[in-house]
């Protein structure tokens, strides 16, 4: 009984002033940079050769060409107004950390202003859209944004009964059909080459590049496959209780995480020792926690 009440204490410890400081002082710093990396990709790829984002930042790279206005001034202008949508539903907190980032994007968009590092727009195209989606990555990775229309989307998908992806796509298909009118059709195809470039990189930025696989395999012989599997590949596993489906009979399930390198050499550990063995192997893009080593 002492030592359950020990471990539960451990569990709730409040975090100290100075660590609590750090994380905040940590978060700041990412959007910071994030922030920075963003308007590094839209001044010095994007921008010089007539290629725009999606969103609020497309919508204010367009007003920004046709009137001449300051482009800084306008992402923070009409992000407003989304700011204030969120500060409704989604936590002052978040709303802090997006005033934050939309901030600082708008400050390094001007300082950054004329700076350019190719004219080919193929290669803007590219590194324009790596460079955004790692930047706005690290925002979003740290509790931020720079792109009010998400927010709308949020907000509206619940009252129209379309997805938050759906929405955004709707707004982006008259954001670029802006574009292609307005720069020409070439820039316009560039345009949406760099949007889903972007995101996909968003997504490496917030899943990692050490994605792991989860392994969950049905067996007659689960532990020797377990033991197999602790002894060879020195990882840890779970087991868990099943009922058949088909047969009703109890089964034991084998549950574990390994990395990509080792898929290959657990599927042969499995099959030497159970060739009928069931095996669902799935992406994991994030682990945390300590990984049990055998003894």
């Amino acid at each position: 009984m002492g030592l359950f009440n020990k471990k539960k204490k451990r569990i709730q410890e409040k975090k100290s002033k100075r660590q609590i400081i750090f994380e905040h002082l940590s978060v700041y710093i990412f959007i910071t940079l994030g922030a920075f990396i963003a308007a590094f990709g839209l001044e010095c790829f994007l921008i010089p050769n007539d290629i725009i984002d999606g969103g609020v930042i497309g919508i204010s790279m367009i007003v920004s060409y046709v009137t001449k206005w300051n482009l800084g001034l306008l992402i923070f202008v009409i992000n407003l107004p989304f700011i204030f949508i969120a500060l409704q539903k989604m936590g002052k907190i978040f709303v802090i950390n997006v005033f934050y980032g939309v901030t600082m994007l708008s400050l390094f968009v001007n300082v950054l202003s004329g700076f350019h590092i190719t004219e080919a727009p193929l290669l803007a195209t590219v590194f324009g859209g790596v460079v955004l989606g790692i930047g706005v990555g690290l925002i979003l990775r740290n509790g931020g944004a720079l792109d009010g229309t998400e927010i709308l989307a949020i907000r509206l998908a619940k009252k129209l009964g379309f997805s938050v992806g759906e929405i955004i796509m709707f707004c982006n298909v008259f954001i670029y059909t802006a574009a292609g009118t307005i720069y020409g059709w070439d820039s316009a195809m560039y345009s949406i080459l760099t949007y889903f470039i972007t995101y996909r990189v968003i997504d490496v930025v917030l899943e990692g590049l050490n994605s792991s696989k989860s392994a969950l395999i049905i067996s007659q012989y689960p532990k020797e496959i377990g033991d197999a599997i602790i002894k060879n590949l020195d990882i840890s596993v779970t087991y868990q209780k099943g009922r058949g489906g088909y047969s009703g009979q109890e089964k034991t399930l084998i549950y574990c995480v390994i990395n990509r390198l080792e898929v290959a050499k657990m599927k042969k550990l499995t099959k030497d020792i159970d060739p009928e063995a069931f095996l669902v192997i799935q992406d994991v893009h994030e682990v945390e926690g300590v990984r049990v080593k055998k003894k």
